[in-house]
């Protein structure tokens, strides 16, 4: 059946798409989570991402066709969202993929087909492009398709070579764009965003691509594609970008409605501010659904990142006060039909928008009156830069992103020193260093030194609370010596030993080493025992010589504290409790963060979202007491 070019709603577009493949032996599988099982990407990219370890040939796929609507985050791009009229930080990417069965020839039909025939656009509006030097998938388009040469373009690796991190599946595409003003002539230039988009991305996958570059066939010969659906509304929905879609533009009304402004009204700043709203509410909506949490590292950071530029371009756009939650249920609306884990995590994204903004708009009140201080010095400058140790301060002292410090210093007209912030930021870390209590240096140099010697020590302290050892190496002042005498701090290596070693947030045993029958040194022999660390495969025991001479070769018992022992294992239980009832009562993903487990106290570090209420902490305190008795 074929779809007249006119008006169809995104939710449409996506269900068109999965039917025609579902009608051509695809089964439709959900979309994956924002959070990848692929650990070397941070965040999901693309569709075909959930297939890797199938391309790979790790694991055998459900059916040797698929096909799906992958929720996307990429911010590679993220200065260009809202100025452009395609670039977005998430995304919903239709696709098309083989495993092994079908390839280049079928694609490249089913493709114009859905375009031409199922979606209606018509093939004079209509161009390609390949990898240089795919001459197979030229003919394909010319000679099968019937598409004219002049309107297949062949493009470098850059473009027409796509892979989907540093490493792994990869090869060759294909892309389908759409000529938005043909009657400009037969003068094609694709970077023209203008004039042209490309709306559809057929992945040729026949090759693996190791750290070092190589390309290796892959067993089998793969198909990925992928549609953008906001590319493809823009199209079919005849507007002038993505952002005034069905997908979006109802969360850019909704910012606009709380600012007292319209955005057909507005001027482009305005919009721009309203475009980036509409996208990034709809990006953190996705990830906080899909357990994402914000954080100053790794995906979590991309998060507050995220929400910290809505509240920004809020202000920017007039909004004063908290905005966030209002504009995010209007997304949450536009997704729950195809993405029903939105509104059943509706309570948990609320939450998370409402903490970040609320500290967030704390730091802007402190750190904007000093950046405006700052700009307006640095005006008057000649190198109209700010400098790296200003912009540091701001992100040190007053928790102000270097992000936004450029992205404000980009609209005043000036730059900021990056050299001067990494230089300044590295004196800090380099004065945290130094104040740390670290390791005794001298102790490791000289196990290092013996390790080519000595073998490491077992431990045995699982099984038994004393055993019998024989002295390895003895250290004093960090140096090897044969032997030392009564009243000497020492540090012991055993060849095997009952002691736990300090990890892991729980401290090492403590106990004592006896002079053993067998030895000369009868039972005379006393060593305490105040700690015991783990360097290398030696377990290092920190102690002193109460009675006796300790000498290499000694043969004697090594024993713990019993009771010692017992109250750390009950200490060490109960942080497992409390991070058990820390979950139940406060928020779900609370995760350790550090710890501290002795034999007189515990101390459990956390990461949550929010700070505990006193209320809340009573609640844990009985909960966990419940569970002891």
């Amino acid at each position: 059946m074929s779809i007249s070019p006119k008006f169809l709603s995104g939710s449409q577009i996506r269900q068109t798409f999965l039917d025609f493949y579902a009608q051509r032996g695809h089964k439709i599988l959900p979309s994956a989570s924002l959070v990848p099982e692929d650990p070397t990407v941070l965040l999901t990219i693309a569709g075909m991402l959930q297939f890797k370890p199938i391309f790979l040939g790790q694991r055998t796929a459900e059916s040797p066709r698929a096909t799906t609507s992958q929720k996307c985050i990429r911010t590679n791009d993220i200065e260009n969202v809202g100025r452009t009229a395609r670039h977005h930080t998430f995304f919903e990417m239709l696709g098309n993929f083989s495993f092994g069965d079908y390839f280049k020839k079928q694609a490249i039909a089913w493709a114009w087909e859905l375009s031409t025939e199922v979606f209606g656009l018509p093939a004079s509006n209509l161009v390609v492009s390949v990898f240089r030097e795919d001459d197979e998938a030229f003919a394909i388009w010319r000679d099968e398709i019937g598409i004219p040469g002049d309107r297949i373009q062949r493009m470098g690796e850059d473009d027409n070579f796509w892979q989907s991190g540093p490493t792994g599946p990869c090869g060759p595409c294909s892309e389908i764009y759409y000529d938005f003003h043909p009657e400009r002539g037969d003068n094609i230039d694709l970077e023209d965003d203008s004039r042209f988009i490309e709306f559809y991305n057929l992945v040729f996958m026949q090759y693996n691509k190791d750290a070092e570059g190589n390309l290796t066939p892959l067993q089998n010969q793969n198909i990925d594609t992928g549609m953008g659906l906001e590319r493809m509304a823009q199209i079919l929905q005849k507007v002038p970008n993505n952002y005034e879609t069905d997908l979006i533009f109802p969360i850019i009304q909704s910012a606009a409605e709380i600012a007292g402004i319209y955005y057909h009204n507005s001027d482009e700043k305005v919009k721009v501010s309203l475009k980036v709203i509409g996208d990034h509410i709809r990006a953190v909506v996705h990830m906080i659904a899909d357990e994402i949490r914000a954080s100053n590292v790794g995906r979590g950071y991309i998060l507050r990142r995220l929400i910290r530029r809505v509240v920004r371009h809020g202000r920017l756009i007039g909004i004063q006060g908290e905005f966030t939650v209002r504009v995010a249920e209007s997304a949450i609306a536009l997704s729950e039909a195809a993405y029903p884990n939105v509104r059943l995590r509706e309570a948990q994204i609320k939450a998370e928008l409402a903490r970040e903004e609320a500290q967030f708009l704390k730091t802007l009140e402190r750190g904007e009156k000093l950046l405006e201080e700052i700009v307006d010095r640095t005006k008057q400058q000649t190198n109209q830069q700010i400098s790296g140790q200003d912009a540091f301060t701001l992100y040190d002292t007053y928790g102000f992103p270097l992000e936004l410090t450029q992205e404000i210093a980009e609209e005043q007209g000036i730059s900021v020193d990056l050299d001067g912030f990494e230089a300044a930021m590295k004196e800090q870390q380099t004065r945290a260093k130094d104040a740390r209590q670290t390791i005794d240096l001298t102790v490791q140099g000289s196990l290092d030194k013996l390790a080519e010697t000595i073998q490491g020590t077992e431990f045995v302290g699982y099984a038994e609370l004393s055993s019998l050892a024989e002295v390895e190496v003895i250290l004093v002042d960090g140096k090897s010596v044969e032997e030392a005498a009564a009243g000497t701090e020492v540090q012991v290596v055993l060849n095997q030993t009952p002691f736990y070693a300090e990890s892991g947030g729980q401290i090492g045993d403590k106990g004592y080493l006896n002079g053993s029958l067998q030895g000369e040194n009868g039972e005379g022999l006393l060593v305490r025992v105040d700690d015991v660390k783990k360097e290398s495969d030696f377990f290092v025991h920190f102690g002193f010589v109460e009675r006796g001479t300790l000498r290499v070769g000694d043969s004697i018992t090594a024993k713990i504290d019993n009771s010692g022992r017992r109250r750390i294992q009950a200490n060490h239980t109960a942080t497992h409790l409390l991070q058990s009832a820390l979950r139940k009562i406060v928020d779900d993903s609370i995760s350790q963060a550090g710890s501290l487990v002795s034999s007189e106290r515990l101390r459990f570090d956390f990461n949550s979202p929010r700070a505990v209420t006193a209320e809340e902490l009573q609640k844990i305190e009985d909960l966990v007491n419940s569970w002891i008795a």
